[in-house]
């Protein structure tokens, strides 16, 4: 039974990793605060390891991370806010955060109760989370984005044309980061002056 230590850093996070290997199926793993444990057999070569150690440890992490994006309930209080204000109250039983979300803002399952939010929404003005809540309950009587479909947004919500606004804004700029120059982006992050 041999054990390496080293570190490793995941989605920058950084890991002690302790790797034993001995004899066991297959290769597990098991995120105790900032150490990773690995059990390994000893047939698995050093590279296969190496590439689902990491592997592994990003899921790890990732659930880390979506169950303390998870943790306050906040943004649960506020789906239910807005689910009552619908002629016909969808049910909301569950708000995740997901960090697997990276097309859309949102989605809902009628059949579950469950709204999914994209992660990015969690450092967003309440108002703009509300507005995502509201379009996706509003699915729930209109599946296309007609203009009944929109008046029903606006009437549980006010301010859905705001954060659609703010949302095409946000996802503009995550797009063109990296082809604007510095000079533009310190302006943007607030270390210009006008």
């Amino acid at each position: 039974m041999a054990i390496g230590l080293r570190t490793l850093e995941v989605d920058g996070v950084a890991l002690e990793l302790k790797v034993v290997r001995k004899r066991v199926k297959n290769i597990n793993a098991r995120l105790h605060g900032k150490t990773l444990s690995v059990s390994a057999p000893h047939r698995v070569s050093v590279r296969e390891l190496d590439e689902t150690i990491v592997e592994l440890a990003r899921k790890l992490v990732r659930r880390l991370r979506a169950d303390a994006l998870n943790s306050d309930g906040g943004a649960e209080a506020i789906a239910r806010k807005v689910a009552v204000r619908f002629p016909e109250p969808p049910e909301v039983n569950e708000v995740r955060f997901v960090t697997n979300q990276t097309t859309q803002w949102g989605s809902y399952s009628p059949q579950t109760g469950i709204v999914r939010l994209n992660a990015a929404l969690r450092q967003m003005p309440p108002w703009v989370l509300e507005a995502v809540v509201a379009h996706e309950l509003a699915h729930t009587f209109y599946l296309e984005h007609s203009p009944e479909f929109w008046n029903l947004a606006r009437s549980v919500c006010s301010k859905t044309d705001r954060a659609r606004a703010f949302l095409e804004g946000v996802t503009w700029l995550a797009a063109a980061w990296d082809d604007l120059p510095p000079v533009e982006r310190s302006q943007l992050v607030g270390g210009g002056s006008d």
